[in-house]
Formats: C-alpha cells, structure tokens, sequence
C-alpha cells in the first residue's frame, strides 16, 4: 500500500522570519519549500517530514506521530538537526549552502540558498544521453571537490543522483538534496535506515548499514555517469545481486567514448564495494589524469608555410 503524501504548509505561512512561497519538492523524507526571509531575498527551506512516520492533513500545521513512530521520529529529526549544523559548517562552492536551521511546528526546518539553474537529470532528459566526455569530466571533476568536502566533514550523501546534481547558469554543479545523509561516519549511534533512489544506490544501502562509506557515494556518482551515457538509470543494485545484466560500459559505448572514461565508469560499479574507488581524490585522479589530450594541429605543408608568410601582416 503506498505511502499517503504529506500536505505542504500553505503559502504565506510565517516561519520563524521566513515568509513561505510555495512548494519545490515533496520526498518521501522532506518537502522543500521556495521561501522569502526578511529583506526579501529568495531562500529553500526543507522542512523534516518522512511520511512513513508522520502525517499532516489538509489545513493543519502540526503532524500527526502515532506514538509507535514517536521514537524514530525524534531521532530522524535529530539527525536532522545534526545534519543541518555540520552542513552549516561546510563553505564550498560545490556544495548547497546551509543558512540556518531551527526547531518549530514539532519538526526541523533548514534553510538553504535558493539556486537557480536545473539539475543533470533534466540536461540528461533533454539530450537522452548525448552528453560529451568533456562536460561528463568537467561536471563530475567539480562535482567530486564539492562531495570530498562532504566526506571530509564525516558525512555521506547516500542519495546521490543526477536530480540531486544541480546546474548553476554557468554550468558549475552543485550538491543538493542532503535528504539521505542520515548516516555519518560516525557508527556509534542507533540506525536509522537510509532512503535511496534504485539504479543510483549501492549495494550496501539494501544491506547492513557497516558497509557503508565514501565507495557508497563513489558507486552513485558511477551510477550518475552512467546514465549522462545512457539516458537512463542502470539496473538497481539489489537486482544485481542476484543476476548482473549490466552490459558494462566499456562494451556497451566502445568507441565512442574513451577507453578510461568507460573503464572509470564500470569501476564505480562494481558490486563489491572493496573494488571500488575508496576515495573521492582516487576517483578524481583516474578522471583528471587519463583524460584524452586534444589532438595537436597537423604541421603546416612547405607550401602552406611559403603562403602563410605572406600573410602576416607587415612590421
């Protein structure tokens, strides 16, 4: 039986000295919000909200938390909290900017930079796989600075994909949607389980949450490649498990890419995540170093030597 949808607050809604707008997204986790703070300025606010746990009716303000869920809601919420504050710590430009967070309405709302721009999934939509190996390199190479930042602070992402990758009008890619990143890499604490998007998650976000680490990243950014390819999502991990009908990257576009590029794709996929890349710098090597070098200009002929002479202009 599915899940019934939350119903956004209204636009209007007063929060803190936040003015709601209107509604971005609705997740099984979230909903975020376009917002407007006191001077007017355009901010997301992503209000905590998972409806396998709560439910806000039409009209109302406050969820409804039978009181089996009231425990792991107030952990989901704390990790929240938890979340926005070590988010609010990071500054890179490849990553979504954290401005405030605050308790209100029973819940956790963070509030974020309001991008514009649109996300891989709709360029990828768009073009239906015909993406150049420059831009895949570019994006991804700037891409992974902002997620190294990430891992460096002990967080993962966990729901890593292209929706999640967002364009600015410049082309400069930044991480969104932190939604996922319940876990950190911290395992002292009780588990809370992951969402995840199938075709993008790893292996290890179906099993035991100890498997899980920066390769779990690694393995979606692999995922995301390959779908600037393909037009689409691969196969879930999980179907993988039980029989591999990935057609391997570096069969499948044989030629039309190089041979690194797809061998570097097919290594984010791996099923094992300890043959994987274990680290966002190993990823980004094997993306900067065995990019193909441009193809030098051919030497001019003795004749076109002899004409060009002429043609520069006199001193």
């Amino acid at each position: 039986m599915a899940l019934q949808a939350n119903h956004p607050l209204p636009g209007g809604h007063q929060l803190e000295e936040y003015t709601i707008d209107r509604q971005l997204s609705l997740g099984g986790f979230s909903i975020v919000y376009l917002a407007k703070d006191a001077s007017g300025k355009q901010v997301a606010i992503k209000e905590y909200l998972p409806n396998s746990l709560a439910l806000r009716g039409e009209g109302s303000i406050k969820p409804l938390i039978e009181e089996s869920h009231l425990g792991a809601f107030r952990y989901g919420m704390k990790c929240f909290f938890e979340e926005g504050r070590a988010l609010a710590r990071l500054s890179h430009p490849n990553v979504i900017r954290v401005l405030n967070f605050f308790r209100a309405n029973d819940t956790v709302y963070m509030v974020m930079e309001y991008e514009h721009g649109r996300t891989l999934q709709e360029v990828i939509h768009k073009h239906k796989g015909n993406i150049s190996e420059r831009f895949i390199r570019g994006l991804f190479s700037r891409m992974l600075n902002g997620l190294r930042e990430v891992h460096a602070h002990k967080l993962l992402h966990l729901d890593l994909k292209p929706a999640n990758i967002y364009l600015r009008a410049d082309n400069t890619p930044v991480l969104i949607d932190f939604g996922a990143a319940r876990q950190t890499l911290v395992t002292d604490q009780p588990v809370l389980k992951p969402m995840y998007t199938p075709g993008y998650a790893s292996p290890e976000h179906y099993n035991s949450r100890k498997d899980l680490g920066p390769w779990s990243d690694i393995y979606s950014v692999g995922a995301a490649m390959y779908a600037c390819l393909a037009g689409n999502a691969p196969p879930p991990a999980d179907e993988r498990l039980k029989k591999d009908n990935l057609q391997p990257a570096t069969q499948r576009w044989a030629g039309q890419f190089s041979v690194s590029l797809l061998q570097t794709i097919d290594w984010c996929l791996k099923l094992d995540h300890m043959e994987r890349p274990q680290s966002v710098f190993s990823l980004q090597k094997a993306l900067v170093n065995n990019a193909p070098k441009p193809p030098s200009p051919p030497p001019a002929s003795w004749l076109g030597r002899f004409v060009n002479q002429f043609k520069s202009p006199k001193r």
